[in-house]
C-alpha cells in the first residue's frame, strides 16, 4: 500500500500545465502586453524607455511565435509564464516592469476576449461561404422540383433552390448570432488586477482603442471571472452545427440510392472495405455527428461554472481546451461543407419524378375546390377521401375518372385535371413561398446581402 500510495498520489508535475494547448493565446496575450506597455509608459507609471525596450521585445518574441521557434517550456506551465520569461532573457530587468497594474487574472481574460473575438469574425466569415455554396448549387438548378417533405414523408413540391435557401436563412441567423455574441466578447478586462483593481492612474481607454475593443468593463469583479461570453460563443456555434447536421443529413438521404437526387463530388466519398459498390458519404456522416462534440464542450464549460465563487478561480484554466476545440471543428466542419455543396449535381429528372407523385398534389386539389366557393374543411374531407380510394385501387389520384371526383363533390370539373407539380408550385405566389418568381428574387437578395466574398 505503502508504495502504490507513494507512486500514485504524489501532485502531478503536469496536472496543472497548460502551455500544451493554452500556446495558441500567444499572438493575443502579445497584443494585450504591447498595449498595456505603450500605456503604462504613456502615463508615466513606468520610464518611457522601459516600456520601449518591452515593446522591441515583445515584438521579438511575436517573430519567434509566428515562426514556430519560440522555446517553450512546460516547467513556466502556461503560455504567459513562457511569455514573461521569455522577455527577461531577450531585455532584461526592464521585462519586470511589464506587469505592473496588472494580474494573471486580468490578463488572461484579455487574451482569451481577443481569441474568441478573433474566432467569432472566422464563424461569421466561414457561414458566410456555406451561404455562397448553397445559392450557387442552387443556382445551378433553379428551376428543379422536388418533393418537399413533413415527417419524412412527401408533402408537396417545391422547388430545389426553395429548399436549399431555408438553410441560407438558418446560416443568415448564425451569423447575426455570432455577431450578437461578438459585442459582448469586445469588452477590456485589463485594468482590473486580481479582483478589486489596481491603484495606478491608468487609460483603460487607451488600451481599449489600441486594441479595437467597443468598451471597457464596468466592475472589476466580474471582468475577471465573467466567462459568459465563452458560454455564448458556444451557445452560438452549438446551434451552427445543428444547422450543419441538419443540412448533412439531407445530403446524406438526397445521395442515397432510395432518393438520388444528388450527387457528392467523389472526394466526399469513401469505399466500404468490403463491399466495392459502396460510395459512403463520410463527410457529410461527420459534419453530423461531430455536432454532438460541440454541445458537450458547451455542457461541459456550464457545469465547470456552474458553482464557482466570485471571483477568478483556478477552475477557469478549463475554458481553454473545449474553446479551442469548438473552434477548430466549427470551422473544419464548414468547410467540409463548403466542399460537398460545391461539388454536388441535382439529378433533375429523378427529383421530378418524384415531385409528381399526385398523392402530393392534394393540398392543391382541396385549393381547387376552395377557389369554387367550398369551405376548406369539407374540401379537405372530400379530397382525403378521393386519396383512399386512389390507395385502395392502386390508381394514381389525378388517374381517376372524373365521376369519382364528382361523387365525392359536385364543384369538381373537367379543369381538375389541370393541376400539376409544377402548377402546384407556380401557385405558392406569396412573400417567402415557393413560386419561381419569388425564389429568384429570394436568390438575388442573398446574393446582395452576401456580397461576392
Amino acid at each position: 500500500m505503502d508504495e502504490y500510495t507513494t507512486h500514485h498520489f504524489r501532485p502531478s508535475s503536469t496536472f496543472t500545465v497548460s502551455v500544451g494547448y493554452d500556446q495558441r493565446l500567444a499572438p493575443h496575450d502579445i497584443d494585450g502586453s504591447l498595449a498595456h506597455a505603450r500605456m503604462l509608459g504613456a502615463q508615466g507609471i513606468i520610464p518611457a524607455k522601459d516600456a520601449e525596450a518591452i515593446v522591441t521585445g515583445l515584438e521579438a518574441i511575436r517573430t519567434e511565435v509566428n515562426a514556430k521557434i519560440f522555446p517553450w517550456r512546460d516547467e513556466l506551465e502556461d503560455v504567459h509564464m513562457n511569455i514573461e520569461r521569455r522577455l527577461f532573457e531577450l531585455i532584461g530587468e526592464p521585462a519586470g516592469r511589464l506587469h505592473t497594474a496588472r494580474s494573471r487574472n486580468d490578463q488572461v481574460a484579455t487574451a482569451t476576449r481577443l481569441f474568441v473575438r478573433s474566432a467569432i469574425d472566422y464563424a461569421i466569415a466561414s457561414t458566410e461561404h456555406v451561404q455562397r455554396a448553397l445559392l450557387g448549387l442552387a443556382e445551378r438548378h433553379q428551376d428543379a422540383i422536388m418533393p418537399g417533405y413533413t415527417h419524412l414523408q412527401r408533402a408537396q413540391p417545391v422547388l430545389f433552390a426553395h429548399h436549399l435557401l431555408a438553410y441560407v436563412e438558418m446560416f443568415s441567423r448564425d451569423g447575426a448570432r455570432y455577431g450578437d455574441c461578438r459585442a459582448r466578447t469586445n469588452v477590456l478586462p485589463l485594468g482590473s488586477g486580481a479582483l478589486a483593481g489596481v491603484p495606478y492612474p491608468l487609460d483603460r481607454e487607451l488600451v481599449a482603442r489600441e486594441l479595437g475593443f467597443g468598451a471597457v468593463s464596468a466592475n472589476s469583479m466580474d471582468a475577471v471571472s465573467d466567462r459568459d461570453y465563452l458560454v455564448e460563443f458556444h451557445a452560438a456555434a452549438a446551434t451552427c452545427l445543428m444547422h450543419c447536421s441538419r443540412l448533412a443529413e439531407d445530403l446524406v438521404l438526397w445521395a442515397s440510392r432510395e432518393f438520388g437526387f444528388i450527387r457528392l463530388g467523389d472526394e466526399w466519398l469513401t469505399g466500404s472495405s468490403i463491399m466495392p459498390q459502396k460510395r459512403n458519404p463520410d463527410f457529410a456522416e461527420l459534419a453530423r455527428g461531430k455536432t454532438g462534440r460541440v454541445y458537450g464542450n458547451l455542457i461541459g464549460l456550464l457545469t465547470v461554472l456552474k458553482g464557482l465563487p466570485l471571483t477568478y478561480n483556478t477552475d477557469m484554466q478549463e475554458d481553454k481546451e473545449s474553446l479551442f476545440d469548438t473552434v477548430d471543428t466549427v470551422g473544419a466542419t464548414l468547410e467540409a461543407l463548403c466542399g460537398m455543396l460545391a461539388t454536388a449535381r441535382a439529378d433533375e429528372g429523378r427529383m421530378a419524378a418524384a415531385a409528381n407523385d399526385p398523392l402530393m398534389l392534394a393540398t392543391d386539389l382541396a385549393d381547387y375546390l376552395v377557389a369554387k366557393g367550398v369551405s376548406f374543411r369539407r374540401a379537405h374531407e372530400a379530397v382525403s377521401s378521393l386519396c383512399e380510394l386512389s390507395r385502395e385501387g392502386g390508381i394514381g389520384l389525378l388517374d381517376l375518372p372524373l365521376d369519382d371526383y364528382q361523387r365525392h363533390h359536385e364543384a369538381f370539373a373537367e379543369d381538375v385535371y389541370r393541376v400539376t407539380a409544377t402548377a402546384s408550385v407556380a401557385a405558392r405566389d406569396v412573400p417567402g413561398g415557393t413560386a419561381p418568381g419569388r425564389v429568384a428574387n429570394a436568390l438575388a437578395e442573398a446574393r446582395r446581402r452576401l456580397g461576392n466574398g
